[in-house]
This record gives C-alpha cells, structure tokens and sequence, in this order.
C-alpha cells in the first residue's frame, strides 16, 4: 500500500490503525475476563462436588459400621484412598495456582482475585514449560501426577470392573496431536499462554479430580451399602387420629416402630398396659373409649428380635392423651364490647370441634369469616342486645350477649399540645387542631369540622373568627402567626365526626397562652 501524500489522508490512515488497534485490545480484554470468569465457574463447581463427597463419604461409613465385615471395611479403606488421592493433587495444583497468581503481580487493585498482570504469558512458559521444553519442567510434573492418580483411582475398582469403568474417571491428558512442532505436553499446553488462560486449565483439572473421586464413592457405596436391615436404635412412635377426645368418643392410635423392617415382620410384638396386640407392617392399633374426663395415659411395650443376631430388646414407652367435654369460647380480640365503624377482629374455638364445622351467625351486628377461627364483627348502630351464635359439629347452639357503642369522644389538640401554656414560636408553626382519639386500641381516625376561634390580646377587644375543617383557613391563619407573649387563643364549638357518625359530635374546648 502506498504511503499518501496528502496529510489529511495520511491522518485518517493514522487514525484508522489506532482504532484497529483499541478494538484489538478491547477483544483480548474480554477474552481475559472470559477465562477469569470460566475459572471461578469451575471453582464453585468444585466446591459444590467437595461437600456432595463429603455427604457421600457419610453414608459410606455409615453402612460400612452397620454392617461391619473385612469386606465392607476394605471398600471404606478404598473410598478414603480416593479422596486422599484427589485431595494430594489438589493440593499441588493449588500449589501451581499459588505460584503463578505471584509470579504475575499478586493481587490486583481492581480485583484481589485477579493478579495484576493477567495477561503475562512468561511466567507461564517459565514456570511450566521452562526456557527450553523439558521433560523435567514442572508441567511435565503435573501431567505425570495427573496420570499417576488417573491409575490410583481406576486400581481401586475392582478388575473386573475396571475396563467398563474407564469412562467415568473424567480426569486425564489429553495426547498431543500427531502433527505438532511442540516438545512435548507442556509445550503444547502452556508455552506462551496468558496467566487468565492457565487458572482455568488447573481449575478443570482440579474440578476433574473431585468428579473422578464422586465416580469412585458412588461405586463404593453400591458394594457396602446393606442388602439386610440391621436395628441398632429404637423408638417407639404414636400416631393418634386426635389427642383431645370428648366423654363417650372413641380414642384410636397407632403404635410402630420408626425402623421398621418388612423382613423382620414376625419378630415384634407390642403390648398396651400388658395387653397384646396384633401386629402387622410393624404396627399395631391401640382403641379404647374414655367415660371420664382428664389427662390419660397408656404404657407401651414393644420387644423386638434382632433378624441378624437373633438377640431379643424390649423398649418402653409412656403416652399420654386429654379427655374433655364439648365446650365453646368466644372472645373479642381487643375489647368485650363492639365499636361502630371499625373492625372488631373476634376469635371463635369450641373444644372437640373442627373450626371447619363450626356456624357462627350474628343478630344485630354483622359477621364475617375471616379464616379457621378467625371473624370480623362490624356494627352500625348502638345496641345492648347484640348476640354471637355458635354451632355445629354435634354443638347445640349457644349466644353471647354484647354491647355496640360509638367509638368515645376524641380530644382536640394543636400539634402534641392538648391545652394550657405554649410557646410564641411553636403556636405559629401550627397549621391547625387534630381530633385525637386516646386509650382506643382500634384502628380509626376522626377529623375536625369546624371550630371558633377567639385570640385576645391584653387590653384589646377580642377577634373571633369560623373555621371550617380542621387546618386553619386564611382568617385563622393570619391571628395565628399574630402570636405573643400575653397572648390568649380560645377553641371552642369545636365539632369532630368520627367513623361510623352519621353528623359530627361536639367535644370539649381547648384555650392557649402564649409565653
């Protein structure tokens, strides 16, 4: 290409090479933060397979104790090898990993968990391939521990086994390709590879490991685990229909044992108070029908002949129930009396019925469900004779008396100030009264319709004006911000509407000295 003369065109060539040139390294950028992100990928994966072994290798012991033989304990033996051997590697590439992450900086500014260099290429070749490949580099080290332990794992199956085996031991070098100026594995591998591209490769090779290992104690646990059932703990466990029964309802529980064995079936027996039982699927059934009232119990007995050792253990257990008579509550979850205009939460039970079957109806007063138990009592007028009625479920219909009130009287007050003293600067930061309802547990509010205002300053006649609502209008405003020491605000008529009041209701006047 040849060089133009003109400088406006040699400044766009110019430019346009430096552009190729950012894009250039925009793309490696990427690609770099691609391979950090592929590494820490396999390294969370690596932690997941770290505790589903860990898991495994429970179960393993677990079955290897329960079922104690030469045989069981030689395959626990090969299942803690194989973890011994994964762990050896890991530990070396850890070492590797370790080593490079320094060699390239140490942590950087951005990222600790990136060196600062990460797209240095010696430190790799230095490291893993030397100045001229060798068979002693340290990368021909890690292939050969790699092989090493791909041979330990497959020798701990058993021969027969072994060849069908093969593929699931996923950690193993790939051969170099037949055509290839590389020296050897490590050449071919790392020589001039950037440190973000080499973490991930060590990071597979670790993450194949734990895989390969997860491949190994699967295969253990196949041959320990048991093909008879071994008890080694007992306990008895109840299952009742109901533990609260009513004077002439039946009383029915079952009693089994919570390892139970369908090949043991004939070796257990249970017994209620001396009494047996009839046994089947390692349960038995436990009916009686309470004429009394009160807290009953009821002792169990359970002997048990070990299918292995033939030995017989007897355990014992105490269970108690309730017996009562049907009954029925209701109580308001705030007050024994209901309020018009608010919601008045009510809590109905009856001992010995489902809430599902109770009918709650209301006379005077509206009710509605809520959820099981649980009901809403809304009132629009004051009474003495409102009632609740409960029934269902074999409950004869019983009524509770309340009363409906208005919700009481709320106080005016200015701000937080209900009467009395107040200071020039906080009366005329007040923008008008508030109806305050106090001691009232329920959720409501009133607002203020209107009120008169006199505001008497000494030896000057009073100035009385109308406020409608609550905030003060212009008039009442403009008194207000008159404020001084001496000064007398007095509210009176003041008239305040609260929910469920049909016309506003007058409550007490309030009066204010400015100090």
């Amino acid at each position: 290409m040849s060089i133009p003369k003109e400088p406006r065109q040699l400044m766009i060539n110019l430019m346009y090479l430096v552009l190729t040139a950012m894009l250039a390294l925009n793309v490696s950028a990427e690609i770099m933060n691609a391979f950090y992100k592929l590494d820490k990928g396999n390294v969370k994966s690596s932690n997941i397979i770290s505790s589903s072994n860990n898991k495994m290798m429970g179960l393993i012991e677990q079955q290897a104790d329960a079922y104690k033989d030469k045989d069981r304990e030689a395959y626990k033996e090969k299942a803690n090898k194989a973890r011994q051997i994964e762990a050896d590697l890991s530990a070396y590439i850890e070492d590797l990993r370790k080593e490079l992450f320094e060699g390239a900086g140490g942590p950087s500014e951005e990222d600790p968990t990136i060196p600062v260099r990460k797209d240095d290429k010696e430190i790799a070749t230095r490291l893993l391939v030397g100045e001229v490949p060798s068979p002693d580099s340290r990368g021909m080290e890690l292939k050969a521990k790699i092989d090493k332990a791909r041979e330990e794992l497959l020798n701990l199956v058993d021969e027969k086994d072994r060849a069908s085996f093969e593929d699931k031991i996923a950690l193993k070098t790939e051969p170099m390709p037949e055509k290839t100026e590389k020296k050897n594995w490590a050449d071919f591998n790392f020589y001039q590879m950037p440190v973000a591209a080499v973490f991930p490769m060590l990071s597979k090779f670790e993450l194949d490991a734990k895989s390969s290992t997860t491949s190994i104690l699967n295969y253990v646990f196949n041959k320990v685990v048991g093909e008879e059932v071994k008890f080694d703990k007992f306990q008895p466990v109840i299952s009742a229909t109901k533990g609260y029964v009513i004077a002439g309802d039946k009383y029915e529980a079952e009693i089994f044992l919570s390892a139970f064995s369908s090949q043991n079936a004939g070796g257990t027996k249970i017994s209620v108070n001396g009494t047996p039982l009839k046994v089947k699927d390692g349960k038995a059934t436990y009916t009686t029908t309470p004429s009394t009232t009160g807290v009953k119990k009821y002792n169990v007995s359970i002997s048990v002949t070990n299918p292995l050792t033939k030995k017989t253990e007897t355990y014992k257990k105490t269970f108690e129930y309730e017996v009562g008579r049907r009954s029925v509550a209701v109580s308001a979850d705030k007050m024994n009396v209901f309020y018009i205009g608010v919601d008045n939460p009510v809590s109905v039970s009856a001992a010995g019925v489902s809430s599902n079957q109770l009918k709650v109806t209301g006379s005077g007063i509206n009710i509605t469900k809520n959820g099981p138990g649980k009901y809403n009592v809304t009132a629009r007028k004051p009474s003495n004779d409102a009632y609740i009625t409960v029934s269902g479920g074999g409950l004869k219909p019983t009524k509770f008396k309340y009363r409906v009130k208005r919700i009481p009287d709320p106080i005016a007050v200015l701000g937080n100030n209900k009467a009395g003293s107040i200071g020039n600067g906080t009366m005329k930061a007040q923008r008008g009264l508030i109806a305050k309802l106090e001691n009232f547990d329920f959720e409501a509010r009133c607002n203020i319709q209107g009120f008169e205002m006199t505001y008497l300053r000494k030896r000057e006649d009073g100035v009385v004006v109308r406020n409608s609502g609550g905030t003060f209008k212009p008039e009442a405003l403009r008194l207000v911000k008159k404020a001084r020491p001496g000064d007398m605000y007095y509210f009176e008529k003041i008239k305040a509407k609260c929910p469920g009041d049909a016309a506003g209701r007058s409550i007490p006047s309030i009066a204010f000295k400015i100090r």
